[in-house]
């Protein structure tokens, strides 16, 4: 079946949609008829993006509660996808950047969904995808924020698909590994500091040593998957959650 015929004319929303991954899946939904919404705290990069896709860009600060207040969407489709990362010991990670991640990933999602679910529940019709990792399923040390925004984003995708499912709104996760972004590269430094190896090994001997298929994820790899969970063929796909790790969580 040709997603892009059910797809025509749909609207999507896609946070963090300025690079990385957020700016594949708008690539990819844009090429499926979809209007993009690209929502990122980086309006040049969001506008670029919109720009190339025939979109519109967004200028939101997920971090701050007031952002989102009062707002009601009226979107199709609502693809939670930015996050940001913080490799720590526990004990020398501030309160502060904790919170501000689990805002960032997880109450802002929240805050987001609740907002477009009333016209999808009206519509009988709505996709909501949270770009979760294989963090939201596994634990790795010095990532404390991470992995617990990550597996809170996991439940509350969960229970959207329950109460969404009986007015025809699916949710689910994507869970990549370690992705070929911005923000993995900034990790691999943050990695060879803490372990105190050359940012040359910490490919091999810390992100992909679980990894069966030894590279990291594409962007656009992930973008299909996605399409998919939006498109028709994933009509009865809803509070799952998609690895695409390499087989990291295999073992």
């Amino acid at each position: 079946m040709d997603d892009s015929s059910d797809l025509q004319g749909r609207s999507a929303l896609i946070t963090g949609g300025a690079s990385g991954i957020g700016a594949a899946i708008a690539r990819r939904l844009a090429g499926l008829g979809v209007g993009v919404q690209i929502a990122d705290l980086d309006l040049a990069g969001a506008q670029a993006v919109a720009a190339e896709t025939g979109g519109e860009a967004w200028q939101l600060d997920l971090s701050e509660p007031g952002a989102l207040s009062g707002i009601q969407l009226e979107v199709d489709i609502l693809v939670n996808n930015a996050g940001i990362q913080r490799v720590s010991p526990i004990e020398e990670l501030e309160p502060e950047a904790f919170h501000r991640m689990l805002m960032i990933m997880v109450e802002a999602p929240f805050r987001l969904i609740r907002s477009a679910l009333p016209h999808m529940y009206a519509q009988r019709y709505g996709r909501i995808v949270n770009v979760s990792s294989v963090h939201g399923l596994r634990a790795s040390a010095y990532k404390s924020a991470y992995v617990t925004a990550k597996h809170a984003l996991e439940g509350l995708s969960k229970v959207t698909a329950l109460e969404g499912g009986p007015h025809g709104v699916t949710s689910n996760c994507v869970n990549p590994g370690y992705v070929r972004t911005p923000l993995v590269e900034q990790q691999i430094a943050d990695q060879a500091r803490i372990h105190q190896i050359a940012e040359s090994e910490v490919l091999e001997t810390i992100m992909l040593t679980h990894n069966a298929v030894k590279r990291l994820v594409e962007p656009e790899e992930v973008a299909a998957l996605v399409g998919w969970l939006v498109g028709p063929d994933a009509a009865m796909v809803t509070g799952a959650s998609y690895t695409m790790d390499g087989g990291w969580t295999a073992q």
